[in-house]
């Protein structure tokens, strides 16, 4: 988990996780990637082990989600955003069930906005016509060749294998360009059983900068060779919404 000054946001979720899923989770990195207040602990302490990454400047998002998990031992790992609420109950248990079946890559949740309205997190190829009819023409999504990074469970040894996010994407793609390696590799993305909320502030459409990094990301993602590789995966292989996407 990064948090860029989300401390409100970060200490619920991590209450969230100490009081709903303490069975599941063994360990929590939280980078601040840039100076606030640690969280505080519960009264009992946190059921988990709880370490902390202040980064002296500002690191993109994949570069502390590597840092932050190199070396895991655990069975599993977890990229996690802070604006995230366990509404639903634990949805790590139904996660790690999925990600652990036998040519799963990657397992993620049902995202639902705070009123309880199913987010598009399930995207297809981010291809400029497609991008177009999507933004201009306002055609839903209809193939899974990705998911956002919200919440994402990996075995450990298939993050491993991949190194973690491409630290080229210093924000915005890096999780295209993740399940479009994973998907190249031979492993499917297997939608949970699991729902929890997402805030989804899509600062890309408001600030500036964001807007800037989104679009040098696209530009650096369509030019990838990983790109141009998922553009050959025949048909067969993606699913509608709501499925998961088959192995190669």
């Amino acid at each position: 988990m990064v948090s860029h000054g989300h401390g409100a946001l970060v200490q619920r979720l991590l209450d969230d996780l100490a009081q709903l899923s303490s069975a599941t989770v063994r360990r929590v990195v939280l980078t601040l990637n840039r100076p606030e207040a640690p969280p505080l602990p519960p009264a009992g302490g946190w059921p988990f082990a709880l370490q902390l990454r202040c980064n002296t400047r500002p690191l993109g998002f994949g570069t502390n989600h590597n840092r932050a998990l190199a070396g895991a031992a655990e069975p599993f790992v977890c990229v996690l955003n802070p604006d995230i609420a366990l509404t639903a109950g634990d949805p790590f248990a139904a996660l790690v069930q999925a990600a652990g079946a036998p040519g799963i890559g990657c397992a993620y949740p049902v995202q639902v906005d705070a009123r309880g309205r199913a987010q598009d997190s399930e995207r297809a190829l981010p291809t400029p016509r497609a991008l177009c009819r999507r933004h201009m023409g306002g055609r839903k999504e209809t193939a899974v060749d990705w998911v956002n990074a919200a919440c994402l469970v990996l075995p450990q040894p298939v993050w491993q294998s991949l190194g973690g996010f491409d630290e080229a994407f210093f924000m915005y793609c890096e999780d295209v360009d993740l399940c479009l390696r994973l998907r190249l590799a031979g492993f499917s993305l297997a939608r949970a059983p699991a729902q929890l909320m997402h805030a989804g502030q899509r600062a890309s459409a408001r600030r500036l900068n964001h807007l800037r990094w989104h679009l040098q990301s696209l530009w650096r993602l369509w030019q990838s060779p990983v790109y141009q590789q998922a553009q050959q995966l025949p048909a067969a292989q993606r699913s509608a919404i709501g499925g998961s996407i088959d192995a190669p």
